[in-house]
């Protein structure tokens, strides 16, 4: 990783909008605020609080990463909508790390990463992909597990990760979605339209 580097992550994907500037090897800055609604209204204030803060401004990033997922579908759409935006503006590459990449290596030893998901499920962070399941087929698939809710450190290792792939073309971030969204369309017709 370049020195200089400065990278900002951020991450949306639970009830947080949780933010970190890495430059090269130092992390300048981490924020986590909780929230479990008004992210969209949330993340781009804390974004440039942050860039302030540290005394840097949008033009003075070389790439943004981002959480992808699996988690909160509107949390996620947020992130990924900012990131692909900031980067197009900015033209500087942005990096989707998944929520499993941004806890790799927090478990306690003997225990496998998870992130807590709605209805006592969680996604198991074991294989190539996660999985949604419940936490006690979890268990009984891998032994113990650890899905800790805490955001804090998330972005700053979504920056870290960040630092060693924004030079190696990486694809634009995409959501990385397990379940279906909660919403649904309505099911009543709607009416018909009348010209004038």
């Amino acid at each position: 990783m370049t020195s200089s580097a400065l990278i900002l992550g951020f991450d949306c994907a639970g009830p947080h909008c949780a933010a970190a500037l890495l430059l090269g090897d130092h992390l300048l800055l981490e924020q986590v605020d909780p929230m479990s609604r008004g992210q969209a209204e949330r993340l781009m204030p804390m974004l440039e609080e942050m860039l302030t803060e540290a005394g840097k401004s949008w033009r003075d990033l070389d790439a943004i990463g981002v959480g992808v997922g699996p988690g909160n579908f509107t949390g996620i759409r947020i992130a990924v909508s900012a990131a692909r935006g900031l980067a197009l503006g900015l033209a500087v590459p942005a990096v989707g790390v998944t929520g499993c990449e941004a806890r790799a290596g927090l478990a306690p030893d003997g225990y496998t990463e998870a992130i807590p998901a709605p209805r006592d499920q969680i996604y198991l962070c074991s294989g190539t992909a996660p999985q949604l399941m419940s936490a006690a087929d979890a268990e009984a698939t891998v032994g113990p597990i650890w899905a800790d809710p805490s955001p804090t450190g998330l972005a700053a290792n979504i920056a870290r990760i960040t630092a060693t792939r924004w030079r190696h073309n990486p694809p634009a971030p995409a959501p990385l979605y397990l379940r279906a969204a909660d919403a649904a369309p309505a099911r009543d017709v709607p009416p018909p339209l009348i010209d004038p």
